[in-house]
């Protein structure tokens, strides 16, 4: 009914001012203001709403503020570019009909229309969404949280049972539902009948995407951040304070591993299973496993098939297995990803079909459920098996993916179900609970204790779930008493930066680099960099002008702006200071280096902030720098350079050809190329490229270039008798490939990583 409301209002709000209230610039500069921002917030809402199915929550400010390495966003792009096109579309209508009509200002139709315009603003959902997550922040002085939080036991007493963990993307209990989908899950669903099926857990806020959900599982804790947009991906340790699932695991002599086919980064996988109970060495994401599959190529947008990572858990199972150690084996599946998942090769369901015609959502879950019941009836028919216990659980529920219309018409509920190797049993328990008691109820099963933070065992204790009429709104009261259990420092003094470990440290808190801090007099933000996420400069570029900061990163990032002589400089440096002023930049010269936080009081203005600002923003291909050669490592071209197209992004040794860009790498100078000269290019070859010629043109002058696998230097000579302003370089053979790519984003096509082109003119005979 308010979503009616609110559009009756804002509509009101529009005819009431263009037709009543006549010209007036203050009242027109307020009226476009609350109609622009009801437009933003609803599509917001709805941008949000197609990203999680929920609508604007925790799963969108975490998901887009932190680290999205290895994130598939390619299928978001074209929609993210329409909602761009949308907003600015509607800004025009809007401004048009607001001002068509000239005639006398009328007050009291003016403050209607505000009335109605403000009114539209505060019914919307998309603004109470966002108001119940800022009031999710404040902290209650009466909270009960340290009256439920349990702290568990931090060590099994007598282990008997090993565990093989596995969480199903998005694979949620819903898709059982044999009526309402038939035949969608038949090998998954014959082994949920054998097991104890939890059919009645919730999914509760801050638990609702997939490193949350891990949290919430392992840890019984929502994933609720100590900072503004969180940036826990960059942040060495997560929740450091809490005992999790597998730190007790660990204390009781259980080796921990984790193998899933995409990216550990994404979301701070890694940074989350490192800081409760896991050995990097035992972690295997995309990166890991490309040298251990039998086909690294054979992978979709966010890493590898169900059916590759299922295959190497099982061989990591029956290895553990075979050296008789006591293990949990945990595992995470991608084929069910939204929006539309995945096929592997391998299954037999390939297809399904609902309303008349196929729906790829439901035939990767048809896919993906096949490989996991394959691998559990592996797992039954080893000898190993009596001594396992197996768990199968959605990480959450389906966000908006092609079925999620069918999804949100029925009953929905996170798979949780266990399979006892030891004492087999089928059972339905149908008490209410929520993803926050999984790992309780798994360490019950295993012998230790029998609650895990806001979890309760399942076989021993009723839920929290079950104990609050609105489990929903208790977690979200809790939020800020969760938030504390981060011990997150409030002031930036000291610090250190350590090169060897890439690391940024100060009060105990360590963060990855590169790494930008806001600092206030109680509060520090930090600001991390992920390969989908803002580069630190364009977010330095939204602080005010009297914000401070502290940003460590490549000099070259930050010295163009405000210390020339470091402009190309790889190595690292350290920049600090406000925006509206001259910050200062500190090239970093030792291994280990100490510094301190320091603010001088400067003159702020904002002609310099908006010089800053204006410098900071400009886009990489188009910064210039000055220097006699082409430095493929650092942003931009030297001022030589008109321009450029074919080549991909700059990485720290230089930059690849990308066919996918344009067929050749085209430089273009600004002026002529000398009428004779010779070009010194400094690259190697990829693939089928390498020791095959490569045609360099300038004009109708043509040389061949021959590069190996390793980075050599060629000098080729030119004369120019017609002036041409271009150096063109046409690999023969460029080849698909992700070597050195972003996770999650299409394969460029790669011919030749070049690292220095340098142009030197020479005598004309």
């Amino acid at each position: 009914m308010s979503e009616v409301l609110s559009v009756v209002l804002f509509l009101a709000a529009i005819a009431v001012y263009s037709h009543k209230a006549g010209r007036n610039k203050f009242w027109f500069g307020v009226i476009l203001l609350l109609l622009t921002l009801f437009i933003v917030l609803n599509i917001t809402l709805f941008a949000s709403n197609y990203f999680t199915g929920d609508g604007i929550n925790d799963a969108v400010l975490y998901t887009l503020t932190n680290s999205l390495t290895g994130a598939g966003v390619s299928k978001y792009v074209v929609p993210a570019i329409g909602i761009i096109i949308a907003l600015f579309l509607l800004f025009c209508l809007l401004t048009w009909l607001l001002r068509r009509r000239k005639q006398k200002h009328h007050l009291g139709w003016s403050l209607l229309a505000i009335a109605c315009a403000a009114g539209s603003v505060q019914t919307t959902p998309a603004f109470r969404q966002v108001k119940d997550l800022i009031a999710s922040h404040n902290r209650l002085a009466d909270s009960d949280f340290e009256t439920y939080y349990k702290t568990p036991k931090s060590v099994i007493s007598e282990p008997k049972l090993n565990l093989v963990y596995i969480y199903g993307e998005s694979l949620e209990r819903t898709y059982f539902n044999e009526k309402t989908f038939p035949g969608l899950a038949p090998e998954l669903s014959r082994e949920k009948d054998q097991s104890l099926d939890f059919s009645n857990t919730e999914q509760l806020p801050g638990t609702d995407y997939t490193i949350a959900g891990m949290v919430g599982s392992q840890c019984g804790i929502p994933l609720f951040a100590p900072f503004q947009d969180n940036a826990s991906a960059a942040l060495s340790s997560f929740f450091p304070q809490n005992i999790c699932l597998g730190d007790i695991l660990k204390n009781s002599g259980y080796e921990n591993w984790f193998i899933q086919g995409a990216d550990l980064r994404f979301a701070g996988k890694d940074t989350f299973l490192k800081s409760h109970g896991f050995d990097p060495a035992h972690m295997y994401g995309a990166q890991e496993l490309k040298d251990r599959v039998a086909d690294p190529d054979y992978r979709n947008n966010w890493g590898y098939y169900d059916d590759t990572v299922m295959d190497e858990v099982f061989k990591k199972y029956e290895e553990l297995s075979r050296q008789q150690k006591r293990f949990a084996l945990f595992t995470l599946t991608v084929d069910t990803h939204h929006p539309d998942g995945f096929i592997s090769r391998t299954c037999q369901h390939k297809s399904y079909s609902y309303d008349g015609k196929p729906n790829q959502s439901f035939s990767a879950v048809a896919c993906s459920q096949e490989h996991v019941a394959r691998l559990i009836e592996r797992i039954k028919a080893s000898p190993w098996f009596k001594n396992t216990i197996i768990v199968v659980t959605s990480d959450h529920l389906a966000m908006n993916n092609t079925a999620h219309q069918y999804l949100i018409q029925q009953p929905r509920h996170d798979l949780f179900m266990v399979i006892r190797g030891d004492q087999p049993e089928a059972k339905v328990l149908d008490g209410k609970r929520s993803t926050l008691d999984n790992g309780a109820t798994v360490l019950d099963i295993l012998g230790g204790d029998k609650a895990i933070g806001l979890g309760r065992s399942g076989l021993s204790s009723p839920s929290l779930s079950a104990q609050f009429d609105n489990m929903t709104q208790k977690v979200l009261s809790w939020k800020p008493d969760i938030i504390q259990l981060w011990n997150f420092p409030s002031k930036l003094d000291a610090f250190t930066i350590d090169q060897q470990k890439n690391t940024f440290s100060f009060s105990g808190t360590t963060f990855k680099l590169p790494i930008l801090f806001r600092v206030g007099d109680k509060r520090v933000e930090p600001l991390p960099e992920g390969e989908y996420s803002a580069p630190l400069r364009y977010q330095l570029a939204d602080f005010t002008a009297a914000e401070k900061f502290v940003w460590v990163d490549r000099c070259f990032k930050m010295a163009r702006l405000w210390q020339p002589d470091l402009a190309l400089s790889s190595d690292l440096c350290l920049a600090m200071g406000q925006m509206g002023g001259q910050p200062t930049v500190t090239r970093i010269d030792k291994p280990v280096w100490k510094g301190k936080a320091i603010f001088p009081l400067t003159t702020l203005s904002d002609a310099q902030y908006q010089h800053n600002e204006q410098q900071i923003r400009i886009e990489d291909n188009a910064i210039r720098y000055s220097a006699d050669s082409f430095m493929l490592n650092v942003p931009g071209a030297p001022q030589s350079v008109k321009s450029f197209t074919g080549i991909s992004r700059p990485e720290l040794w230089g930059r690849w050809s990308n066919a996918n860009l344009a067929p050749e790498v085209n430089i273009e100078y600004v002026d002529p190329l000398p009428g004779s000269f010779d070009v010194v290019i400094t690259a190697r070859a990829f693939g089928p490229n390498a020791h095959r010629p490569i045609p360099v043109r300038v004009g109708d002058q043509q040389q061949e270039l021959t590069l190996g696998d390793d980075v050599s230097t060629t000098t080729l000579h030119f004369t120019n008798p017609g002036g041409s302003h271009n150096l063109i370089i046409a690999p023969p053979e460029p080849q698909l490939s992700n070597v050195g790519n972003i996770i999650g984003q299409d394969p460029r096509k790669l011919g030749i990583g070049m690292v220095d082109i340098k142009i030197i003119p020479q005598p004309q005979g």
